[in-house]
């Protein structure tokens, strides 16, 4: 193996790992406040932002991920 394969294989790799974690974490945020406000549909409004904010920090961890790619050379 040469040089570039080794490193376009540690960005795959390194994109894997670094996704699969919010991915998870989104899907695990998201079903559990569905559940609740299934549970008590007046809860909602009190769900919505602090799910969408959570969400988006699972998101912030894939961009980390992307950015140490970018900087693999």
């Amino acid at each position: 193996m040469d040089h570039a394969s080794i490193v376009a294989l540690a960005k795959a790799f390194t994109m894997g790992i670094g996704t699969i974690g919010p991915g998870l974490a989104i899907g695990r945020l998201v079903a559990k406040a569905m559940e609740a406000i299934g549970r008590n549909p007046e809860s909602a409004d009190k769900l919505f932002v602090p799910m969408l904010l959570g969400a988006a920090f699972a998101e912030a961890i894939a961009i980390y991920a992307l950015v140490v790619v970018f900087t693999l050379k």
